[in-house]
């Protein structure tokens, strides 16, 4: 593996960490403040604001490979997305925010041209949001073979009923698009080929948000993770993404590189709060010495920087083979990443809670909001024990004979 970028790549990572240091990280506060002040499921205007300017600099679409996007590789991709992991929000401020992100990757290679014509051009711009409607609250989504949602179709049209949550970015005012998940033929004799993905507009009659759900205590606004029943919702068949009994070949396609991602944002939170455990070490007093003088604490900074090069490692590697191999062929190595990254952020950011006291869990700093983000990643886009299930079958699979 090739560790070193390419001279674009390079003043890219310049570009996105200078933007965040000057632009974003100045009005963290502000932003709260907006959110807290307005209509709080529309986008503040300090983020409006800097998504123009990311824009203005050519800073727009970098997740996304080919024609559609920027034409960086996934190892390409890794160090930008850390970069933007230092903040919660800051991902959309360059167009690289999920759901829209996974979103976009679904249009740009199952989208028909018409769909990608109605829905791909204005997420590539910025115009609109999308959500992703898989998860449900009746049933164990960890198996996804379980969801109950009925897409059904009706002569020219398809029905869907069911009920969603989690359903993340829905209830935001620039939400316009959700693609939602359901059986279409639950009789099919093969278990993954019972289940379709089709294209909802947000505003069609029988979609109904019922709350939104609170994580950790957190709404998340103005994002959101909503509840949302469909109810005898009709759209077009021409809706339909890539066919009927599609829809996990869809989600295999579209949650492969969003994992990934999560990956690289999470592992720039955790430098951030490494960066901040440090900085608060030199700086309080307690016991007769400062805090970065205890035993205790140099080891909680030492093993952190040893956990953080350890994840960020296994990240680059399972992107690399992404680009090299193909997402299907690295999915060992992202299920790995999926299962290390998000736990050791958790205890990264855990540590310097510990060395913040009281600031640490309150607002005064990233940190609780940044652990509760760690904490919820080891549940979504797939629990621990999934990924963990799938990754140890493979390996028994294939050492299943010994060698001679």
């Amino acid at each position: 593996m090739n560790f070193e970028h390419s001279p674009r790549t390079l003043a890219l990572v310049e570009q996105v960490r200078r933007f965040m240091a000057e632009r974003v990280l100045p009005v963290e506060n502000l932003y709260h403040e907006q959110v807290q002040s307005g209509q709080r499921y529309r986008t503040p205007p300090v983020l409006q604001e800097l998504k123009q300017e990311a824009r203005a600099q050519g800073l727009w679409n970098l997740f996304l490979p080919g024609a559609h996007g920027a034409g960086l590789s996934n190892l390409d991709y890794a160090p930008l997305a850390e970069a933007m992991g230092q903040v919660l929000w800051a991902s959309e401020i360059f167009n690289c925010s999920a759901p829209d992100s996974g979103n976009m990757e679904v249009l740009a290679n199952y989208g028909t041209p018409e769909q990608q014509k109605q829905w791909l051009e204005p997420l590539l711009a910025g115009e609109i949001r999308s959500s992703f409607s898989m998860t449900e609250p009746e049933v164990a989504s960890s198996d996804a073979t379980n969801i109950r949602c009925e897409i059904r179709r009706d002569g020219d049209d398809y029905v869907i009923n069911g009920r969603k949550w989690f359903t993340s970015g829905a209830i935001n005012e620039d939400c316009k698009l959700l693609i939602v998940m359901g059986k279409s033929a639950p009789d099919h004799p093969e278990k993954h080929k019972q289940q379709s993905m089709i294209l909802v507009p947000k505003d069609t009659p029988g979609v109904r948000i019922v709350r939104d759900i609170q994580v950790f205590g957190y709404d998340d606004a103005p994002v959101g993770h909503p509840e949302i029943v469909y109810d005898n919702v009709r759209v077009p068949a021409a809706n339909l993404l890539l066919g009927e009994g599609r829809g996990f070949e869809i989600a295999q396609g579209r949650l492969g590189p969003g994992r990934i991602h999560h990956c690289m944002r999470l592992i720039g939170c955790a430098q951030r709060a490494l960066e901040i455990m440090c900085q608060r070490a030199n700086q309080r007093f307690a016991f007769g010495k400062m805090l970065g003088e205890q035993g205790p604490v140099r080891e909680d900074i030492a093993h952190s920087f040893c956990e953080i090069e350890q994840a960020r490692l296994l990240t680059l590697r399972a992107a690399d083979k992404m680009d090299r191999e193909g997402n299907k062929a690295a999915r060992d190595l992202i299920a790995a990443a999926k299962i290390v990254v998000p736990s050791m952020a958790a205890r990264v950011i855990d540590r310097a809670i510990q060395v913040h006291g009281g600031a640490g869990v309150s607002q005064d700093t990233f940190l609780a909001e940044a652990y509760v983000y760690a904490r919820f990643m080891r549940m979504g886009d797939g629990p621990d024990q999934v990924h963990l299930s799938a990754l140890g079958k493979a390996l028994l699979k294939r050492h299943a004979v010994a060698p001679t």
